[in-house]
């Protein structure tokens, strides 16, 4: 453990650190969860038979997060997933955490354990974990991922495209709009290759000497076609978040291949509590 690293009180263990705005991501997780479970009950065991759900992060974090500017410490959404899950009475037979942070992936291994999860816990590169995750799983079972990097750059396709090799998978993907708009220049350039990992192809299609804003719209707009492609349809509401002063922070991207799961999800987003429109 580094001297700098931040410790929760209550159980001693490392903790991330995290904007307010966090919480906004996390409800919708939990939102998505609690629906969910309708589904989700029909894969879980017993009878012995049945396929199993799961849940796949492979950004984790510690699972306990502090608000910056606060001493407020709160849940992060691999706790927050499995308390949702529980409290439904479908909790997922298997959680598959990645963190490259080997404190992070020890730390949300034991505060799951504590609260009755099954947590399987990994700390490698994410493109590298993905393939131990996709291996252990049941091909037939119900799987949720949120993949939920701190930038661009860690958002490779190459994780959409091999998560969606299972059948019943739904995907909740962070898109840092404010990592794009302070970067674009920089990301766009001739020689970076940032782009090219989160939409292998795009210079082809996207003409990157655009303003900004287009610049983006016509980027999420390859990106999202390049995953219907795989055979995973993104929702046609994509959700942003604001930060404190109204500036565009992400956006949460809902893919799936399966109609139920994409009325679960509009359903989320017609609700007036939480609903937020794109804007580039």
């Amino acid at each position: 453990m580094k001297q700098s690293d931040k410790i929760d009180p209550a159980d001693g263990l490392v903790v991330s650190e995290v904007g307010e705005w966090a919480e906004e991501k996390h409800a919708r997780v939990r939102r998505y969860i609690e629906l969910a479970s309708v589904a989700r009950k029909d894969y879980l065991p017993p009878p012995v038979w049945r396929a199993g759900a799961s849940y796949i992060e492979l950004f984790s974090g510690p699972g306990r997060s502090l608000v910056r500017d606060t001493d407020r410490i709160i849940d992060g959404s691999p706790l927050v997933a499995c308390k949702a899950a529980q409290a439904n009475k479908t909790p997922f037979t298997e959680m598959h955490l990645n963190d490259m942070e080997s404190a992070n992936s020890a730390a949300v291994g034991q505060r799951l354990k504590a609260i009755g999860g099954n947590p399987i816990c990994y700390s490698r590169p994410a493109i590298a974990a993905v393939d131990d995750i996709i291996a252990s799983l049941n091909p037939g079972g119900l799987h949720f991922a949120f993949l939920d990097p701190f930038n661009l750059e860690a958002l490779s396709f190459d994780l959409v495209r091999k998560l969606s090799q299972l059948k019943r998978v739904d995907m909740l993907i962070h898109v840092s709009v404010q990592d794009l708009q302070r970067n674009s220049d920089k990301y766009s350039a001739p020689g970076s290759n940032v782009l090219e990992t989160f939409a292998p192809g795009w210079r082809k299609v996207v003409d990157p000497s655009q303003a900004n804003r287009p610049f983006r719209a016509a980027l999420m707009a390859y990106w999202m076609q390049e995953i219907e492609k795989l055979g995973k349809a993104p929702a046609r509401g994509v959700e942003l978040v604001r930060g404190s002063k109204d500036q565009p922070l992400y956006w949460l991207v809902f893919v799936s291949g399966h109609q139920l799961a994409q009325k679960f999800w509009e359903a989320i987003r017609r609700d007036p509590r939480e609903q937020r429109e794109m804007d580039f």
